[in-house]
């Protein structure tokens, strides 16, 4: 979700994500973590700051689902709650430059990356949990 409030842009997801070098293999359902995540930009589309919380690991989702306790209710809960605190809130596109956070060994944020034969030109970024590539001519289409 994206769009403008009276102080600024907004990015908000829900996505799960695994921590930094995770190798996949035994274990996984409780390494892989369901975020909520908003990502707040002034007019310029620089990054003021982020709300990131953790609703739990897909093994707690799956335990509960379709329960109002599960991983998955506590994050659209939350991300109504964030939504509805951004005053004058409207969906629309933005423009917003790249940054980047780590929060529990997750990387977040729109990260510019090089993938040509040289690899010497930035020529894509990425957004990150999410996996979402954007590239020229930088309309706002993305790849996954």
């Amino acid at each position: 979700m994206i769009g403008r409030f009276t102080d600024g842009q907004f990015l908000a997801s829900i996505t799960y994500a695994f921590p930094e070098g995770y190798r996949h293999g035994e274990g996984w359902e409780d390494a892989k973590r369901l975020y909520v995540v908003l990502h707040r930009f002034d007019f310029d589309g620089h990054h003021i700051d982020s709300d990131i919380w953790c609703a739990g690991t897909w093994r707690e989702q799956q335990q509960r689902r379709g329960r109002p306790d599960s991983a998955l209710a506590c994050a659209e809960a939350r991300m109504a709650e964030l939504l509805d605190a951004l005053p004058r809130r409207e969906f629309q596109s933005i423009g917003i430059r790249p940054f980047q956070l780590t929060v529990d060994n997750v990387l977040f944020g729109l990260v510019i990356e090089q993938h040509g034969e040289n690899e010497v030109e930035d020529d894509w970024a990425e957004l990150y949990p999410d996996r979402l590539g954007f590239c020229d001519p930088w309309n706002g289409e993305y790849s996954t």
